[in-house]
């Protein structure tokens, strides 16, 4: 009796050791999927910034002999030009202080193709029958530093500090038209978002992560992930 009893614990633990290392297969099958995916997944990150990069070398080279578009737009313009003219001293720039950890080379060619790309886009688009008495406004880009806006025949010189004020004023004007910003956001925040943005990644000498996503408002904006964050992102948005 006691070695029909030894031998039926023997036969309970051969079969719980079976099915631990059936578990372990199945773990290891799922770390292997898991893992080409993730390599996937970077594999086609690099094929998108390279794809940005190359877009933004060719919109560079094509703003330099681009022609002054006209734009045919409604009062809000003047209004979104005549703050310019005298600087804003109470509006920071967040935007230029995210962009700072990441290289300048990079994010220099993105910002002046963004730039470029917003004044060919917007001009086809707001020339279809527009009334006669609607503001004119005519955008020019002299070099890549500058963008001169001709409103009625008055013109604005802007530089990249004034530009980059003027953008973010008006993401934050336009964010917070449509759609309406949902409730429970803090005091003192303002609501801008932009849903699934076109990003790009790329891997720095040190490891680090240059994530590139382009918002609505602001257009291509950098951020700089140590691998440990980048871990974190990951287990946050992987979890159920």
């Amino acid at each position: 009796a006691q070695a029909e009893a030894a031998a039926q614990r023997h036969a309970l633990a051969t079969a719980e050791a079976e099915a631990v290392a059936q578990r372990h297969a199945e773990a290891i099958a799922q770390a292997e999927a898991a893992a080409a995916r993730h390599a996937k997944a970077i594999a086609d990150a690099e094929a998108l910034v390279e794809a940005v990069v190359k877009d933004a070398a060719t919109s560079a080279a094509g703003s330099a002999t681009a022609a002054t578009e006209p734009v045919v737009a409604d009062g809000a313009a003047e209004a979104a030009a005549e703050p310019v003219v005298e600087p804003v001293t109470d509006v920071a720039a967040p935007a230029a202080a995210e962009a700072a950890p990441a290289p300048a080379d990079e994010i220099t060619d993105v910002v002046a193709t963004t730039v470029a790309d917003t004044a060919i886009e917007l001009a086809p688009a707001a020339t279809a029958d527009a009334p006669a008495d609607k503001a004119t406004l005519h955008v020019a880009r002299p070099s890549q530093n500058e963008l001169t806006l001709t409103v009625n025949g008055q013109s604005i010189t802007l530089h990249p500090e004034q530009l980059g004020q003027l953008i973010e004023e008006l993401a934050h004007a336009r964010a917070s038209m449509q759609p309406e910003p949902p409730p429970g956001i803090p005091a003192g925040w303002r609501f801008v978002t932009t849903k699934n943005p076109m990003m790009a990644v790329q891997k720095q000498a040190n490891g680090d992560r240059l994530l590139v996503a382009r918002h609505t408002g602001y257009g291509w904006v950098p951020f700089t992930f140590s691998p440990d964050v980048v871990i974190q992102m990951y287990m946050m948005l992987t979890q159920r």
